[in-house]
């Protein structure tokens, strides 16, 4: 069990995606401040119901049971002053319990979940990088500056279901699937339900 700084947010992170954050709460700016300092990652937790900015009087918001390590891949500073970075994911992790710092923020503990072994891509999975490759063409997809291992089914995977406009919910228990096989055939169906054939 370990202990990490926690980044609560409506949107799920998965292992390899990359994602944009506007960070203005000074609680946030301390965190950016250390992780950069230390090079060391922070827990992005997905929020189930609450809100992503505290509000006095508020109830905390409710999180997910597990999340993903992210690491601060770029930063800079917005037209509207604020701090933009990207932020890539990592490692799975099991949220085991939460506290809160005077500053307001978040710290679990955490039991980081093993990391997966590459697997490779098969046959069947083809239209899955199809799709894939489509996506990157975009120009916001672009932006991201994304570097994909096309043989890892894994990355393609997780990437994919980074990039889909899916809802919050199926995102994240795609991220809390163990097996390959199990999240190939969802997003599969998933795909299928998209383009109309299911």
């Amino acid at each position: 069990m370990s202990e990490l700084p926690l980044f609560p947010l409506s949107g799920v992170l998965l292992p390899y995606g990359r994602m944009p954050l506007q960070i203005f709460e000074q609680r946030y700016l301390d965190l950016v401040r250390d992780c950069m300092k230390t090079d060391s990652p922070f827990g992005v937790v997905w929020i189930r119901r609450g809100s992503e900015v505290s509000q006095r009087g508020s109830a905390s918001p409710e999180l997910g049971d597990y999340g993903t390590t992210a690491r601060i891949v770029d930063w800079d500073q917005l037209a509207n002053g604020l701090l933009g970075l990207t932020i890539q994911g990592g490692q799975r992790f099991d949220l085991a319990a939460t506290s809160v710092q005077g500053n307001g923020l978040v710290v679990g503990q955490v039991e980081l979940r093993a990391p997966q072994s590459a697997a490779p891509m098969e046959p069947q999975w083809q239209a899955l990088l199809d799709v894939l490759r489509s996506l990157e063409t975009h120009p916001h997809v672009q932006r991201m500056g994304l570097r994909v291992d096309y043989g890892d089914a894994w990355h393609v995977g997780y990437t994919l279901v980074q990039l889909l406009p899916l809802e919050e919910a199926l995102k994240y228990r795609l991220l809390g699937l163990e097996g390959i096989e199990a999240l190939m055939a969802e997003l599969d169906v998933i795909l299928n339900q998209i383009s109309g054939e299911d």
